[in-house]
């Protein structure tokens, strides 16, 4: 029988630099005098970040969701866009602030992604975008969400808060879309404490970006856009420079980690891995599953709960389904009968415990929970 976990192991773990460094980086910022606005930092992590990320065009935000909600602004976007209901709260909410009606498309039941073969029927004469999202780092239909977009004249915009630094066909992820929002939440992969980015495609976005976030300020005495304060500040910058440091040898132990996983479920019915990816298609950020409730014994709110006692706290991404929010719930686009992929994923999906310092006995050990949990229910089946 399997005893509980000495000490709590939850969904995630920030990746934090050796206390020297941050110390030492925290001291340079301090006496240069400058905290905010453009710093030595912020620059240096804005080209370091355009050369890993390969990308030509970058620009950093205190958080990933005014990343997007600006960058959605800056398109000049008007009337409804096509998105999934199956994402983080923030992919919508951004549009909410930019008074874009959501239309959700059902989504992929094996990705999980927006379904592509889905998009064009949803497309009217009020559409003028696509957002999808990059669901758990598994990309995109990218080539025919751009074939779709370019025949009915769309602007393509990614939420991949979920795939820093992965990779398409050999393609940097962002190099697809008119924009990619990148999010550096202490959560992710690489983080800023918080923070984000947006990589795009037009540079003339570029100088409109930097007067949004900066109270559309083009100097003392002149505003001339309707802007917000959604600037990096020099101690995120700074942090996130060290933290992009430890990123490639945490994602190698994240591999590790991802492979154990794999074994221990491997025979457990019931359980289907949907983050698969390995290499530079990975982005090495979520480990998560489905469970078939009728093969596996439980349901996963069961399965959720129980993990609790043994001291292991999983999460239920995405739960509920941003389609169910009461402020959507009268959009014909949100009913449950359009969206039967989305509102079956929901109750099934979770992420497990991941993170490169969780350690290989440790993964076992969740591996083994949930072979009792399904052996219990086949014994219970035969009692």
């Amino acid at each position: 029988m399997v005893v509980p976990l000495e000490n709590p192991v939850y969904v995630t773990k920030p990746l934090i630099p050796a206390v020297s460094a941050v110390t030492e980086k925290i001291t340079q910022i301090l006496e240069s005098g400058q905290l905010t606005n453009n710093g030595t930092q912020l620059k240096k992590l804005t080209e370091t970040l355009k050369e890993y990320l390969e990308v030509d065009h970058l620009s950093l935000f205190n958080n990933g969701t005014l990343g997007l909600l600006l960058g959605l602004k800056a398109l000049d976007l008007e009337g409804e866009v096509i998105t999934t209901p199956f994402t983080f709260p923030a992919t919508v909410q951004a549009l909410d602030w930019n008074h874009l009606t959501p239309v959700f498309c059902d989504i992929d039941p094996v990705t999980l992604n927006i379904d592509a073969d889905k998009i064009e029927n949803l497309i009217t004469e009020k559409t003028s975008a696509i957002l999808a999202v990059h669901v758990f780092g598994n990309p995109c239909e990218v080539e025919k969400i751009e074939y779709i977009a370019r025949k009915h004249h769309l602007k393509v915009i990614y939420d991949g808060a979920h795939v820093f630094g992965s990779r398409i066909k050999g393609r940097p992820i962002s190099s697809f879309g008119d924009m990619t929002m990148f999010s550096f939440h202490a959560t992710k992969l690489f983080n800023t404490i918080e923070g984000g980015a947006l990589a795009f495609r037009d540079k003339e976005l570029n100088k409109k970006l930097e007067l949004l976030k900066n109270f559309g300020l083009l100097n003392s005495e002149e505003v001339v856009l309707s802007g917000l304060n959604a600037k990096m500040n020099e101690i995120q910058a700074g942090f996130g420079l060290e933290v992009l440091k430890t990123v490639e040898k945490e994602r190698k132990k994240r591999h590790d980690i991802k492979k154990a996983y794999q074994s221990g479920l491997a025979d457990i019915p019931g359980i289907r891995i949907i983050t698969e990816l390995e290499g530079e298609s990975s982005s090495y950020q979520y480990f998560v599953i489905e469970i078939n409730e009728v093969e596996f014994g439980r349901s996963r709110d069961w399965v959720h709960l129980e993990l609790e006692k043994y001291n292991v706290f999983a999460r239920k991404y995405f739960y509920p389904l941003c389609s169910d929010f009461e402020w959507y719930r009268n959009l014909e686009s949100a009913q449950a009968e359009h969206l039967p992929s989305a509102h079956k994923a929901v109750k099934q999906v979770l992420s497990l415990p991941y993170y490169g310092d969780l350690g290989l006995e440790t993964v076992k050990s969740i591996c083994q929970i949930f072979e009792e949990m399904h052996v219990n229910q086949k014994t219970m089946t035969q009692l």
